[in-house]
C-alpha cells in the first residue's frame, strides 16, 4: 500500500518539479481503505495478434501520434479484465488502442469541439478498421461525444509521463488512478495535510522525491496521512477519492474526414488504384512527404462518420484490405 503512494508521490513531483506543461492533468492523489481490493495491471506490450482477418504489431512507443475517429465502451465490458489485467471501469478516466505500450498516458483531443483530456491507456481495441480509439464512457462524457457516438480525435503519447508509469508497471506497482487530473485549486496551493510533526508542503513543490533535480529527499505520505483536500470536488471509487478531471479546452480548428485506399511512390500506381474504384465516387489522388519519401495517396472525402464506414466496408468488400479512415 505505501508502494502505491510512494508512486503517486514520486510521479506528481517528476511533474511538477519539471514543471511539465502536462503536471495540471497528469497528477493524482488518492485515498485507500485497508483491506479494501484494487484492481492493478501488468506492463504489456504484447506479440502480433490477428483480429477479424487483420493483424495488429503493438510496439512501445512514447512519440506516437495519430489522429482519426474515437468511439467509446462501456456497460458490456464494466467489471471485465483488460488487457493488461486490470478491471475496466467504464467511469474512469481509461481507453483501449490497438498497439501502444500499457499503460501509457495520452493526451486524446475532440477536433470538433476542442476539448482535451489525459487518459490512460489499460486495454486493447478498438477492431472495428474506421477506429483508432477507444474510450471509456466517462472520458466520452468529458470529451462531449458520449450522445453521439464517434469523435474525430487526435491522439498523443505523453513521453515522460508514459515513461514513469511504464517503469512503475515494471516494477509491479499500481498505476491505476494516475490518469486523473488533480483539480486545478488542489495545483494552485491546496495540498493534502503532511504527516503529524512535519512542516507543512509548499504549493506545488510539496512532493518531492530523489530524482528530481533539486536533489531534496523523498517524502514519505502514510496512508492515513491522506485525505482528501478541503473544497476540492471529487468522487471515491473502491476507497479511492479522485479529484474531478480538468478539461482543457483549445481552438477548433477545421478538419476532413478521408477514406485512404492505398499509398504508392509511383504517381501512375494511384492513379490506376483511383480510375479503378470510381465507382465508389471521385478519388483523389494527393501528393505526400512521409521521411523524406515522396508518396501518393488515393483518397474519398467524406462529409460525416457514417459516410466514410460506407466507403470503407465498400472498399473492403472489393478486397482493398488496407483501406482506412484517416482525420486531417
Amino acid at each position: 500500500m505505501k508502494q502505491y503512494f510512494s508512486l503517486c508521490l514520486a510521479f506528481a513531483a517528476l511533474l511538477l518539479v519539471n514543471a511539465c506543461a502536462e503536471a495540471e492533468l497528469a497528477s493524482h492523489v488518492a485515498k485507500t481503505v485497508p483491506g479494501q481490493s484494487k484492481s492493478q495491471g501488468n506492463f504489456k506490450v504484447g506479440n502480433p495478434y490477428k483480429v477479424a482477418g487483420k493483424w495488429y504489431r503493438p510496439v512501445e512507443s512514447y512519440t506516437h501520434e495519430e489522429s482519426g475517429i474515437a468511439s467509446w465502451y462501456g456497460p458490456n465490458f464494466h467489471g471485465k479484465p483488460t488487457a493488461n489485467g486490470e478491471v475496466f471501469d467504464q467511469n474512469e478516466l481509461t481507453a483501449a488502442h490497438r498497439t501502444l505500450q500499457l499503460p501509457s498516458l495520452i493526451r486524446v483531443t475532440n477536433l470538433e469541439n476542442g476539448r482535451s483530456l489525459v487518459l490512460r491507456v489499460n486495454d486493447r481495441g478498438p477492431f472495428s478498421r474506421g477506429r483508432v480509439l477507444d474510450v471509456s464512457k466517462r472520458g466520452a462524457e468529458l470529451l462531449g461525444f458520449k450522445n453521439q457516438g464517434t469523435a474525430r480525435v487526435k491522439i498523443q503519447v505523453l513521453s515522460q509521463e508514459s515513461r514513469a508509469i511504464a517503469e512503475a508497471a515494471r516494477r509491479g506497482e499500481d498505476t491505476s488512478g494516475i490518469e486523473v487530473a488533480m483539480n486545478e485549486r488542489v495545483m494552485s496551493g491546496r495540498m493534502p495535510a503532511p504527516p503529524t510533526g512535519q512542516a507543512p508542503m509548499e504549493p506545488k513543490t510539496g512532493y518531492q522525491t530523489a530524482s528530481t533535480t533539486s536533489g531534496a529527499p523523498v517524502q514519505s505520505v502514510e496512508v492515513a496521512d491522506l485525505q482528501p483536500p478541503q473544497g476540492v470536488s471529487g468522487h471515491n471509487v473502491g476507497g479511492r477519492f479522485y479529484p474531478d478531471p480538468v478539461v482543457k479546452q483549445v481552438p477548433v480548428q477545421p478538419t476532413t474526414i478521408y477514406v485512404q485506399a492505398g499509398s504508392f511512390t509511383d504517381k501512375g500506381n494511384a492513379e490506376r488504384l483511383a480510375s479503378k474504384l470510381g465507382v465508389y465516387g471521385k478519388a483523389q489522388v494527393t501528393p505526400a512527404t512521409i521521411r523524406g519519401q515522396q508518396f501518393y495517396r488515393v483518397r474519398f472525402p467524406a462529409t460525416d462518420v457514417s459516410t466514410a464506414d460506407s466507403i470503407l466496408s465498400n472498399l473492403v468488400r472489393a478486397g482493398n484490405d488496407k483501406a482506412i479512415i484517416m482525420v486531417e
